[in-house]
């Protein structure tokens, strides 16, 4: 399998996570790249580096305002007196479409969901070749590749059009999905990470041209809380191009496989002719984040499962963090939907 990678996602270096009121080491860490490349290449990946596509197909998908602020917001952060080494919002908005201010502060709480993003000296960069390796492997496909990995990272599906949130700035399974649809494709996205892929649905939860479907952790006990549930479908030309499955926490293989199934059912009734899938592996059994049971063998099943509908294929890594199972994991993954 050919595989995409940037050396400049080493840039970002969070440190700052609040989970339960506790400030902790962000579990988005660089070494995540070390171990998914080792992985990925004992499963026989072959890693080129992303040519540069430029803006364009990121501005496609997000707000020129956006985009201005993650790429200037740590230098003027920095002018503050006393601000601290990483951009963490500490106010939000009770409504979106109301003021935007000029203020650094207000903008960090506007374009920041949540204290899980913080944005370093190099979080832009890193952010920009993240988006460049998923448009990159984006097209191997349209070169006629039955199968690509993007090893993004950051990730990107929690990042809506002007949002960014849960360790995410740009959504590289979107820009690159909607790269596609651009070249005449008609791509389907299939969201497995163990959280709900909220940003990549809200970025299409009023197109039909982009069916996005999500199978995750239930969000009534677990991030992101307040998207992911079954009864979200889309709205406008998007009503029913959404599906959302969510799963009881602590879910294992057998359960898993059997949700996949209406999932990639949904997909066939679509006529998808590409297949972008945003490739978590925190639903693992040991995954720091906790929230379903996939085995490392389950993973292989699951690769195998989706590789079945024989559509050209662009794996985008999302999540999956620090554990001694996570380069056995992606290795699984991609030796079972190679294996098909």
């Amino acid at each position: 399998m050919k595989a995409v990678f940037d050396e400049r996602q080493w840039k970002h270096d969070p440190q700052n996570f609040m989970a339960n009121g506790q400030s902790l080491r962000n579990p988005e860490q660089p070494e995540r790249i070390r171990i998914l490349h080792e992985g990925a290449k004992r499963a026989g990946a072959e890693f080129i580096a992303p040519e540069d596509h430029g803006s364009g197909p990121i501005a496609a998908v997000h707000s020129p305002e956006y985009l201005t602020f993650l790429e200037n917001i740590y230098t003027r952060w920095k002018r503050i007196e006393g601000s601290s080494d990483e951009v963490i919002p500490n106010i939000h908005p009770d409504n979106r479409g109301a003021n935007y201010p000029k203020s650094a502060v207000g903008q960090a709480g506007y374009h920041q969901a949540d204290t899980a993003c913080p944005i370093a000296e190099g979080t832009w960069e890193a952010s920009y070749w993240s988006a460049q390796t998923a448009l990159s492997a984006a097209d191997l496909i349209l070169q006629g590749e039955k199968e690509a990995y993007a090893l993004c990272r950051p990730p990107g599906h929690h990042a809506f059009a002007d949002l960014a949130g849960g360790f995410c700035f740009l959504n590289n399974s979107a820009i690159a999905a909607d790269y596609l649809l651009q070249k005449g494709l008609k791509p389907a996205i299939l969201d497995v990470d163990v959280h709900h892929g909220n940003g990549t649905q809200g970025i299409f939860y009023q197109r039909s041209d982009v069916l996005t479907v999500s199978l995750h952790a239930d969000p009534d006990r677990f991030y992101p809380f307040f998207w992911g549930g079954a009864q979200e479908r889309g709205e406008g030309l998007g009503e029913g191009y959404n599906l959302n499955i969510p799963l009881p926490r602590g879910t294992g293989d057998d359960e898993y496989l059997e949700q996949l199934k209406p999932a990639l059912a949904r997909i066939q009734s679509f006529g998808a002719t590409v297949l972008v899938v945003a490739l978590g592996l925190d639903s693992h059994e040991n995954d720091p984040l906790q929230g379903l049971s996939i085995t490392t063998p389950g993973f292989a099943r699951l690769g195998k499962a989706i590789a079945k509908p024989n559509l050209p294929t662009l794996l985008v890594q999302e999540g999956g963090y620090l554990s001694e199972d996570l380069g056995h994991n992606i290795e699984n993954f991609l030796t079972g939907f190679e294996s098909k």
